[in-house]
């Protein structure tokens, strides 16, 4: 397996396609619940969006439809100390990823599995529990030039969970490194497979993740962009073709997920009077 020094990846090395885009859509204004929705998901056998707010927010799951009503809201049982996102695996189970560490100086990163079943339950939603740690941090919190252990965006794939992590490193905000762990409850060790840079402005922050249901797209979001990765192999995700398609406009971008095979939703946060939206995005 190649170390993390040799995947750190620079985009002059690869085919790195920039596509004008117009192709995106606001659906609908999401309602006051989720003004500072983090985590947007589609989960099989449900046909509800489903959303998650962020930090200083009560644990709650929001199920809405594709007007942006509220037709569910599920009170889970575990602290929201930073919830960033949302997946979901092939048996329609959902994960709340809390591991929004601003500061790099959290022991309490968890992600958070809630069965398929209990997305139509009235009761409070008890939640199995996967912790984890990175390899590769070992002061808490590290110095300025190390403020690398954030993380907004993570997505299931073949019984592992991946972890985008966030730059809080001034003149480095566009790196990300993708993390592996087990999609079983304990504590783990994450596994660090590799690194990529988009640039070096905070726009370029990752805020979210996903892969595409037949396995062979991913996408990462940040506030300016869609970054999409095909023809990749296994989880080598940053090693094949990229395509960024930058937006119109900059807004605190906080979830992505796929819709179907080309359509993506996007969400902003509610932020001095714009955003709050759920948007479609095209990108064929």
């Amino acid at each position: 397996m190649k170390t993390a020094l040799n995947k750190f990846l620079i985009l002059i090395l690869f085919f790195y396609g920039s596509c004008t885009t117009k192709n995106i859509v606001n659906i609908t204004d999401l309602p006051a619940d989720v003004n500072e929705v983090s985590g947007t998901e589609i989960a099989i056998d449900s046909d509800l969006i489903w959303m998650v707010n962020d930090s200083g927010n009560k644990p709650k799951l929001f199920g809405l439809d594709a007007k942006g009503k509220i037709k569910k809201e599920l009170k889970i049982d575990a602290k929201n100390h930073d919830w960033e996102d949302l997946t979901s695996d092939d048996q329609g189970n959902l994960y709340i990823g809390d591991f929004g560490n601003n500061d790099s100086k959290r022991k309490n990163l968890t992600i958070l599995k809630i069965q398929a079943s209990s997305l139509t339950s009235d009761a409070t939603v008890k939640v199995e529990r996967i912790s984890f740690s990175y390899p590769d941090q070992k002061k808490f919190p590290p110095k300025k030039k190390q403020l690398y252990f954030d993380c907004e965006a993570f997505f299931y794939f073949n019984k592992n969970l991946y972890l985008f992590t966030k730059s809080r490193v001034k003149g480095d905000f566009g790196k990300t490194s993708v993390y592996k762990i087990p999609e079983e409850a304990g504590n783990h060790e994450a596994q660090l497979l590799g690194s990529f840079n988009s640039c070096t402005e905070s726009h370029c922050w990752i805020t979210s993740a996903d892969i595409s249901p037949d396995k062979k797209t991913m996408v990462l979001l940040s506030q300016k962009a869609v970054l999409l990765f095909t023809n990749f192999e296994g989880d080598d995700f940053f090693n094949g073709t990229i395509k960024e398609f930058p937006f119109e406009h900059i807004s605190q971008k906080e979830s992505i997920c796929f819709k179907d095979a080309t359509t993506l939703y996007i969400t902003d946060e509610k932020a001095h009077d714009t955003g709050g939206n759920l948007y479609e995005f095209h990108f064929n």
